[in-house]
């Protein structure tokens, strides 16, 4: 076959190139093919019928074929990747006559390995403006990839994903405390997921093969609690008429998980703490005790330590309670979390219910990242999912969140501007800053991430009425992370 001395800027990729050659490896040089050679993207052409026509050096490196056993190939007998048989992005580019950028697969190179790759492609004219075949690039993405998992690694920890220092901190300590045998007491404000942080450490300790058993010890009434703990024997009274285990026997080799154990009677407390001092427990109308093998984890939103100190709860128990101590931030504390968690909940809602909603547009997502989730993380999935259901199609819009969310911010008017919304969310930000330091302007300016000046400049713009004190008593509080849209721009 003669050469072809066609040329074409594959778009995206900043070359140009020249090709096809013939079916051999050709013996003369030029720049082009010195540029072909330089680069760190596999290149390759085809002809009409599909075979190689030319492969660079980086195509050889990448695939581990070399140039000699590819060219005059079919390219599929080449490449064995993920995109060669209906996503085939150069016969689509055939097809249609345009060039497809950065579509990304994988190949399998020569030694079995799988490649994470990234595409472009072009078609291939003659001088005089035939169509004489394809061309494509190709990037090894194993370096990205490994990066992102390295990434991810960091972010994530069992079930558990956070972008906060305050999570960080948490996320370096729990492998420790899942190797552990010790009891460990989780806190945090309802719906900052106590559960999950708890079947992490199940799940990463040496335990994790044996059950994990939950009970929530506030809803269930005192007798039926103790029941449900510890079981009962037959004939220990009236209606018992077969032997029934507890959730210690159920977990028997795994994690119990006590939820809201500030809810426990005081008389309860005392059988609580025969199991974690002795590790024995008595099902109800037993004559002898059985081992408690289990790990024990507990959990409340209460303040545990006033309630000890109010009598509530049993100092004996609290100690043996609180081995191992882990509290759990709320989200307006890591609200550098929200675009992360939203993420993960639309992900999770398109593949049970079946939909192809793309995320969430950034005037909602900053509606989101203004509010502050008394709820916290519960509060805002169920958010998400009521967003969820009203989107058919595109992205979850401030339209599809409740009035709750968006009445408060005036956003339902029509014709409000981005910077209207701005302000808007700006003005509520800085107020609850405020209102949480009892105006200590200093202390609100820090948790904003802001200079004082600055605050006095926005209090003054957005016309926010101060008290004539400020409250310079109260303590300093942890500085929140805000989005870019309450910056100053």
């Amino acid at each position: 076959m003669p050469r072809t001395t066609a040329c074409h800027i594959l778009k995206g990729q900043g070359f140009v190139f020249m090709g096809p050659r013939n079916h051999r490896a050709s013996t003369t040089s030029s720049p082009t093919d010195a540029i072909l050679e330089s680069i760190s993207d596999g290149v390759f052409t085809v002809d009409h019928e599909w075979r190689v026509t030319s492969f660079n050096r980086a195509a050889e490196d990448i695939t581990g074929v070399s140039r000699s056993e590819a060219i005059g190939r079919r390219c599929s007998d080449v490449f064995h990747s993920s995109m060669c048989d209906s996503a085939c992005p150069l016969r689509r580019t055939l097809k249609s006559g345009k060039p497809i950028i950065g579509q990304s697969g994988y190949i399998i190179d020569a030694e079995g390995n799988r490649i994470p790759i990234s595409v472009s492609t072009a078609v291939l004219r003659s001088g005089d403006g035939r169509v004489v075949g394809g061309a494509e690039t190709f990037r090894d993405l194993s370096e990205v990839e490994r990066l992102r998992r390295e990434l991810t690694d960091k972010l994530s920890v069992g079930g558990l994903s956070s972008r906060s220092p305050l999570m960080q901190r948490i996320f370096e300590v729990l492998p420790a405390v899942s190797e552990s045998s010790s009891t460990v007491l989780i806190l945090g404000e309802t719906g900052t997921g106590k559960e999950v942080v708890a079947r992490t450490i199940h799940s990463l300790s040496p335990r994790s093969s044996g059950p994990f058993v939950a009970v929530n010890c506030g809803a269930l009434p005192d007798t039926l609690l103790e029941s449900e703990l510890f079981g009962y024997k037959k004939g220990a009274f009236t209606g018992a008429t077969r032997d029934k285990p507890g959730r210690f026997a159920r977990a028997r080799g795994g994690t119990l998980f006590l939820d809201e154990i500030a809810e426990v009677s005081p008389a309860l407390q005392v059988r609580l703490l025969r199991v974690l001092q002795e590790h024995t427990y008595e099902p109800l109308g037993a004559t002898a005790p059985e081992k408690a093998d289990v790990r024990i984890i507990a959990a409340t939103n209460r303040d545990l330590a006033e309630q000890m100190r109010a009598g509530r709860f049993r100092e004996d128990l609290y100690y043996r309670v609180d081995v191992v101590h882990i509290e759990l931030p709320p989200l307006r504390r890591r609200t550098e979390d929200i675009p992360l968690l939203t993420d993960q909940v639309v992900k999770r809602l398109n593949r049970i219910q079946h939909k192809s909603v793309e995320g969430i547009t950034p005037e909602a997502l900053s509606l989101l990242m203004a509010h502050d989730w008394p709820g916290n993380i519960r509060e805002l999935e169920n958010a998400i999912e009521r967003a969820f259901i009203l989107c058919n199609a595109g992205s979850l819009g401030i339209e599809h969140f409740p009035t709750e969310l968006t009445a408060r911010c005036f956003l339902t008017a029509c014709g409000t501007d981005e910077g209207t919304v701005c302000d808007i969310l700006r003005a509520d930000a800085v107020r609850a800053a405020l209102e949480r330091t009892a105006f200590n302007r200093s202390a609100a300016a820090r948790e904003l991430g802001i200079h004082k000046t600055t605050l006095y400049r926005r209090i003054k713009k957005l016309g926010i009425p101060l008290p004539s004190t400020d409250g310079r008593a109260r303590s300093r509080p942890s500085r929140l992370a805000l989005p870019d849209v309450l910056r100053d721009r």
